[in-house]
Order: C-alpha cells, then sequence, then structure tokens
C-alpha cells in the first residue's frame, strides 16, 4: 500500500442494500471474490486511506452484515439505515453518528461496499485532487466505451461538473458522453451535511438521493469537480452472479499477473487462480489447473501443480506438489506430494519426506525423509525419520468412540498392506511383514508378523460354485493338469 499524503476525516462505506438480484440468502456484500468477502475488499481500500473515522452503514440482514463487519474492522462504527430509503439517506445517518461528540470536520469520502477491485491508491487521488483543488465535492467518474444505463456526468466549459444525468433522462447528446458516475465520492463535511439537510424523496422512486448534494454544492458557490479513471474495474459493483464471476476473474488475472511480475512462473494463467491472502517465494512454478487459496505460502524453487488445490498449506523451498487437495498442512523442504494425495488439517511432512499416490493424511506428523508412498491412510499418528510405510496400509486411530494415537519410530520398514490399531507404538529399526495386523506394541528392531498357516480346500469351487465361469475355468485346468501327469514318463 502507498504511503497517505492526503487527511481524511472519515470515511462511509455504504452497505444497507438487499442485493436481490443476487438472489441468495448469503447479503450480497458477504459474497467472496479472491478469497475475501466484498466488504473485506472495500474496508481494505477505506483503511487504507487511514481516515480519523470510519462508518459503515447497514440494513439488510442487519445482524449478519454487521457481526461480519465487526470482525473484519473492530474499530468501525456500525450506522443503522431507517426506513427513509435512499443513498442520501444512508451518508445522512452515518454522518450523524460520526458527529457524536463532534461534528466531523474537512474531507469525508462516500463508496460502498460492493465495489472489491477499488484500491486505496484510486482512493488517495480522489481525495488529493480534492483537497489540492479546494472543492465542495469531488467525483470518481469512469470512462466507458458503453456507458448504457449509466449516470452521465456534465461538465463545464471549464471541466467543473455541472450534474449527473441519468441515463433514461438524457438526451441523444447526454447519450454520447461515456465519462459517467461511480456513485464515489469526496465532500467537504460542511458541505455535505448543509445540503443533505436539504434533500428531500420528492422523486418518482420517492427516495433521499445522494446525487441531489452536487447541485445544492453549486447552487452556494462551491466548486464540485471530477476525478476520472480510464481503469472500470475499480468502480464496478457487483449486482449478480454474472458480474461477481466477471469482477473475480479480473481479480485474479491482477493477482496472478502481480506474481508473475515478482518472479513466480505461472505456465497458464488462464487456469491459474491465487487467492488475495496467498504468498509465493521467487522462483516458484505453479502448473495448470492450481488453486491457492487462504493463507497458504510457497517457498523458493517449489513446484506446485498441476490440478491442485491447496487451503492454508505451507510448502517449504524446492518441494513438489502434484495433483493434491489439501488443507491446513505443512510440506517441507524438498519433500513431494502426490499425484492424487488428500492432505487434511494436521499433516506435516518433514524435509525431504514422501507422501504419494492415493494416500491420505489427517494429524499425521512424517519426519525427515520418511515416506508413505501409495494406497495408504495415515491418521492421528506420528512416524519418525527415515521411516518407510509400506502400500496400503491403514492407521486404524477410530474405535468408534474416540480417536487413538500410532507412533512409529526412525529407520522402520513396514510391510505393505499393514493394520495399525492405535494406540500403539513401534520402535526405533523395526520391521513388518505384509499382511500384518499389528494390535500390539513391537520392539525396537523386532520384526511384526501374524503367524497363520496358509490353507488351500481342493476342489472348493466345483463343490460350492458349480455352474460358474470360475467353476469351468478350474475344471478345464484340473484336466489339463491331468492329462500332463499322465503324459508324464516319471
Amino acid at each position: 500500500m502507498t504511503s497517505v499524503s492526503v487527511e481524511t476525516a472519515a470515511v462511509i462505506v455504504l452497505a444497507a442494500g438487499a442485493g436481490t438480484r443476487m438472489k441468495s440468502r448469503t447479503p450480497k456484500i458477504l459474497h467472496p471474490l479472491g478469497g475475501r468477502s466484498m466488504i473485506a475488499h472495500a474496508l481494505e481500500a477505506a483503511r487504507g486511506l487511514e481516515p480519523a473515522k470510519l462508518a459503515v452503514t447497514v440494513r439488510h440482514e442487519r445482524d449478519q452484515v454487521a457481526e461480519h463487519v465487526a470482525a473484519l474492522d473492530p474499530e468501525a462504527i456500525i450506522v443503522d439505515q431507517d426506513d427513509v430509503p435512499g443513498t442520501g439517506r444512508a451518508v445522512e445517518v452515518a454522518l450523524e453518528a460520526l458527529d457524536a461528540g463532534a461534528p466531523v470536520q474537512g474531507t469525508v469520502v462516500v463508496t460502498y461496499g460492493d465495489v472489491p477491485l477499488l484500491t486505496s491508491e484510486l482512493l488517495e487521488e480522489l481525495v488529493g485532487s480534492h483537497q489540492a483543488a479546494g472543492n465542495a465535492v469531488t467525483v470518481l467518474t469512469a470512462i466507458l466505451e458503453d456507458a448504457t444505463g449509466y449516470g452521465r456526468i456534465l461538465r463545464a466549459g471549464d471541466g467543473t461538473v455541472t450534474g449527473i444525468r441519468e441515463h433514461k433522462d438524457a438526451t441523444d447528446d447526454e447519450r454520447g458522453i461515456n465519462e459517467v458516475n461511480s456513485g464515489i465520492y469526496a465532500f467537504e463535511a460542511d458541505v455535505l451535511r448543509r445540503a443533505l439537510a436539504k434533500v428531500t424523496t420528492e422523486n418518482v422512486q420517492g427516495e433521499k438521493y445522494l446525487t441531489d448534494v452536487l447541485a445544492l454544492a453549486r447552487d452556494e458557490g462551491g466548486r464540485v469537480a471530477a476525478v476520472a479513471t480510464e481503469d472500470r474495474w475499480q468502480v464496478e459493483g457487483a449486482n449478480d452472479r454474472v458480474q461477481l464471476a466477471a469482477l473475480g476473474a479480473e481479480h485474479n488475472r491482477r493477482i496472478v499477473q502481480k506474481w508473475m511480475r515478482a518472479g513466480v512462473t505461472v505456465v497458464d494463467p488462464a487456469t491459474t487462480w491465487i487467492e488475495s491472502t496467498v504468498e509465493l517465494a521467487e522462483d516458484v512454478t505453479l502448473l495448470p489447473g492450481t488453486q491457492l487459496k487462504g493463507r497458504t505460502t510457497v517457498a523458493r524453487d517449489a513446484v506446485v501443480g498441476p490440478d491442485t488445490t491447496l487451503t492454508d498449506v505451507q510448502i517449504g523451498e524446492g518441494a513438489e506438489v502434484v495433483r493434491t487437495h489439501g488443507s491446513g498442512a505443512v510440506i517441507g523442504p524438498r519433500a513431494t506430494v502426490g499425484p492424487f494425495a488428500f492432505l487434511r488439517p494436521g499433516t506435516v511432512l518433514g524435509e525431504a519426506g514422501k507422501i504419494g499416490t492415493f494416500v491420505e493424511t489427517k494429524n499425521a506428523h512424517i519426519g525427515a525423509r520418511s515416506k508413505v508412498p501409495h494406497l495408504s491412510y495415515v491418521g492421528d499418528a506420528t512416524i519418525g525419520e527415515d521411516s518407510n510405510i509400506g502400500a496400503a496400509s491403514v492407521f486404524v486411530n477410530y474405535d468408534g468412540v474416540n480417536k487413538h494415537h500410532t507412533t512409529v519410530g526412525s529407520h522402520v520398514r513396514m510391510g505393505s498392506d499393514n493394520m495399525y490399531v492405535a494406540p500403539v507404538t513401534i520402535g526405533d529399526g523395526a520391521y513388518s511383514g505384509a499382511g500384518t495386523v499389528i494390535r500390539k506394541d513391537v520392539p525396537a528392531g523386532a520384526l511384526a508378523i501374524n503367524v497363520a498357516p496358509q490353507r488351500n480346500l481342493d476342489g472348493w469351487v466345483l463343490a460350492n460354485r458349480p455352474g460358474t465361469p470360475a467353476a469351468t475355468a478350474a475344471e478345464k485346468a484340473s484336466a489339463t493338469d491331468d492329462i500332463s501327469l499322465e503324459s508324464d514318463p516319471s
């Protein structure tokens, strides 16, 4: 974030709308984009101005929105909009709350909870221009190729703003204007306070319009100007899921591009998704189909993907994670994971360790250079260093009521298809045979096996499964064996 060179008395974030076009039980501004809610992005941009005070006006699903805002920004003032509709009234009640104790003096910025790509830098430009020119009101505008549906900015010969004309009320000439109102403003507090007291609801919609403040400010001799941006995405709101998806794609494009410029190789930006909270080091490589979410961190020279989704995962230097789904895990330096691994929370893989193909882990600490190569489940377990868990092994950690822990020492070699019935401990340097069910502790250096002689019941298939393909095959094989025996001269 850039250093702040302007002073902002207050920021008002409007978050009272119902967002009915989203068609969701979740309030519109709480819908996620890039790993954060839309209002979280809006609050971050607002706080970047370092305002003395910040207020959020709420109404629809008030308690849910207020709880979320309080968790994001405990110092924000939550203000309830009353039954008087309109953005003008939403700002008015917020200003009244901000004035409690002492009236706000200076610049007040008004923005929205559903403009997630808005940046602090653009708001700083707005406030800086507003203060440098001594404006009463400064409106943030956008230049669009197609301005259909937007309110047009009307300017005088000196460039000041004379008004905002809604599309439905505009003349043909006015509809040719491609500069539109974003609804984001910088106001002088005294001007805003006086004007809002004069704004009425005497209009077709019966609402108190914030745009009416501009004309009232001009009437009392104030200068109204605009700051235009050609980056329309910064002032785009999301009213439905189509717009939300478009904003999400643009946000991701910017995040991916930022990391590429910082030294990350992204083989296919179109299929790579990186949330705002992810941290990547130089020389990381992301292969196609990779999604990095939450507090995921990836250290230098690590390779992630293809087709990998990780949430809150820490990846060490030089590690490789291939076709893996994971959350809440730690992968050590030069470790390898996948393909087709499932890392559940509490997984910690040590340096140069391996979690291989079709392996699921949960609450498992696997030591340096230890391997769980394939077809296994490791849950509630600690495995020492330089040990190997054979294929198709299961750590039986749940007895139907409680979870139990298994401890495997260092330099252990376990056979394939082992069952570890927890709680159980295998000592350092121990071995086990294939198919062993370990129900009791194995001492260091011991070999664990289940001794059960193999029994073959001759003729069982012919007697118990007559007429099946297996019986037919067995009968033919038996006949062949008999012929072989008859022809054997011995």
